[in-house]
């Protein structure tokens, strides 16, 4: 792969926001599919594409599969790891809970970028991170009477913890080049299919759930993987912390403009605060020393 500036780096994987803005756009449109056999049918699709993507380009694609067990464990676990406990959160806790607490990992991201080699975390980070989770909790919202189990909420808070592992720790493996992703896709689609067939009854999808499915593959559940290992290893990982926040307020946007949800004035409210938290965490406000005479 060429080089990439730092600036270049986080630009792609800044994509990565809007690309998951989808998600919940695109997994309406896919219907009432098993979330199991979802996730192996979206992350086939994405290896076929890597495939596809290799051969044009005269590549191999066996040769990038070649890592040691330590970054399949990390790979794997993060993209298996984070949607199968996403899953059972959903089923054991109500689901605005248990997506607000999984949420967290996008400030636990920038917290844990300051344990890196060469990193600072600054107050401006900490600040940013705050002001961006709590718009995501104003625009999420949650249901404290709503009961759970134990269960769903560990695993939502684990979601969180695995994600944004799994995020910083890519960091530590710049050596490992973006393509062995691919690898990391096949992988998750077996275990998908497997965990279908084991706690799932099958129910395909039907016409134009299709186009859902399809998209899921090729965006939120494909491309965005590989834009977003770019974007954690060579980029300003405290920055794509903060954008994270973003997404659940675009993705809201979405299901507006797509006619699954209702435009509400906390929406505007939660815009404000996220918008206002990537700005300070950015350094948007910070002081800049004068230009030298």
């Amino acid at each position: 792969m060429f080089a990439l500036s730092r600036r270049q780096a986080t630009a792609i994987g800044a994509t990565t926001i809007l690309n998951w803005a989808l998600l919940a756009t695109l997994t309406q449109l896919s219907g009432p599919v098993p979330p199991f056999l979802l996730t192996g049918l979206a992350f086939g699709i994405a290896f076929l594409c890597f495939l596809a993507w290799s051969l044009w380009r005269r590549e191999s694609f066996v040769a990038p599969l070649r890592q040691a067990p330590s970054v399949w464990a990390l790979g794997v676990g993060g993209l298996f790891g984070y949607h199968a406990l996403y899953f059972v959160a959903q089923q054991n806790a109500p689901p605005a809970n248990a997506g607000l607490i999984s949420y967290l990992w996008p400030l636990l991201i920038v917290l844990f970028v300051g344990l890196l080699p060469g990193e600072r975390l600054l107050p401006r980070h900490v600040v940013g991170g705050l002001l961006g989770f709590a718009g995501a909790a104003l625009l999420i919202g949650g249901d404290l009477g709503g009961g759970g189990s134990a269960l769903g909420y560990g695993a939502a808070f684990a979601c969180a913890l695995v994600w944004s592992g799994y995020s910083v720790l890519s960091r530590a493996k710049k050596a490992v080049p973006t393509s062995a992703v691919g690898g990391f896709c096949l992988v998750t689609a077996l275990l998908a299919f497997a965990c279908h067939g084991l706690f799932e009854a099958t129910r395909w999808p039907q016409g134009i759930e299709w186009l859902g499915v399809v998209g899921l593959g090729l965006g939120p559940v494909g491309s965005a993987f590989f834009t977003w290992d770019i974007g954690v290893k060579h980029g300003d990982l405290h920055l794509l912390g903060l954008l994270a926040y973003a997404t659940p307020l675009l993705s809201t946007l979405v299901l507006i403009v797509a006619g699954y949800a209702e435009a509400t004035p906390l929406l505007a409210l939660a815009a404000g605060v996220i918008t206002l938290g990537m700005l300070i965490g950015s350094g948007a406000f910070s002081r800049r020393a004068p230009a030298p005479a």
